[in-house]
């Protein structure tokens, strides 16, 4: 979208997979943290930083197996606003003003589970041994908490999931992905519906992927069996004329009529997310051609034929209308472009 509400179909580029750029990312970022909006290119200064879309660029920075300095540096931002967010007992604000103060009291809402989620991913990945100390102590904290919400439950568990393949016997990151299994529940035996829920929202990827990793990680096979139920679900819905339809951000209610449109790349982050995740466990060539199409809608293979993201700026869109791409390029759209291009090493050229 243009500074004056307009869309604009922008044509398929050739089929060559980009590699992740950080440079739209780093215009967001200042010294205090990562912009959550932008008009076009540039940040929207006045809507401030949430602690959400800090959390998912510290997990694609700290997914760099050998990071340039500047997404170093972008690691290290992102870690320091994480742990400044950070109360005594674990909880989370998730929004800062630009005038540097908190507009939130700590709480456990997705922000939360996105936190950990991104802490658990530095303290195992990270290239740098410091920032995987640093972020090791703040996971610590944060994961004596527990939500209410099965969503900030999933993503806790995926940094949870993150840190157990680094450290097998972490007790409390065992501990967390048991309980975020019990919080997201049990798929419904109805084939036509096997999700825990009667709607489906935002980022429902996350959950199944939640479920397959502690399955996986657990050593529990009926788990691990429902993860991927729900997730061979979740890509067959999402399937149209052999490409990618994520759901809207309307969502989906059971029984309900499924709408097209706005689509948001935060959808397709997370299935690659899961499908990835999936492919690693089990080997199967299935979750291998789900991240396949991910890539691809980012890159033209959509609804409407629009490539989501600029080569200029390396930003992403905001979303996918019926008249083309959102041309907005906030943090949320920039970090799903990023995260799913991060699986390009094994798509080769689509």
């Amino acid at each position: 979208m243009t500074a004056h509400g307009a869309t604009i179909a922008v044509p398929t580029p050739a089929r060559a997979v980009p590699a992740p750029t950080f440079t739209h990312l780093a215009r967001l970022t200042d010294d205090a943290g990562l912009f959550e909006h932008a008009r076009n290119a540039i940040p929207r200064r006045e809507h401030g930083y949430c602690t959400d879309d800090v959390a998912r660029g510290l997990v694609v920075t700290s997914r760099e197996a050998d990071p340039s300095p500047e997404v170093r540096r972008l690691a290290e931002r992102y870690l320091a606003f994480l742990t400044h967010a950070q109360d005594i007992g674990g909880a989370f604000h998730n929004r800062l003003g630009f005038h540097r103060s908190w507009t939130d009291q700590p709480g456990l809402g997705d922000w939360w589970g996105r936190a950990l989620w991104g802490l658990g991913t530095a303290a195992a990945r990270n290239p740098a041994p410091w920032i995987r100390e640093e972020a090791h102590l703040a996971f610590a904290r944060g994961a004596s908490c527990r939500s209410a919400a099965p969503r900030a439950m999933a993503f806790a568990a995926l940094g949870a999931a993150e840190l157990l393949r680094a450290e097998p016997d972490n007790e409390p990151a065992a501990d967390l992905l048991a309980d975020a299994v019990s919080a997201i529940g049990q798929p419904d035996k109805d084939p036509h519906w096997p999700w825990p829920h009667e709607r489906l929202t935002y980022a429902n990827a996350a959950l199944a992927e939640a479920v397959i990793a502690a399955g996986d990680l657990l050593d529990r096979p009926p788990v691990l069996d429902a993860g991927l139920r729900m997730l061979t679900w979740l890509l067959d819905i999402q399937i149209d004329n052999d490409h990618l339809s994520v759901l809207p951000s309307a969502g989906w209610q059971r029984g309900g009529p499924r709408l097209r449109h706005d689509q948001q790349p935060i959808e397709v982050a997370t299935l690659a997310d899961a499908c990835a995740t999936a492919g690693r466990i089990t080997g199967d060539h299935l979750w291998q051609r789900g991240v396949h199409r991910c890539i691809a809608w980012f890159l033209g293979d959509n609804d409407v034929n629009s490539v989501m993201w600029d080569r200029e700026t390396g930003g992403g869109y905001d979303g996918l209308t019926l008249r083309g791409p959102n041309l907005n390029q906030g943090a949320e759209s920039t970090l799903a472009l990023i995260a799913t291009l991060q699986h390009r090493n094994t798509q080769g050229r689509l």
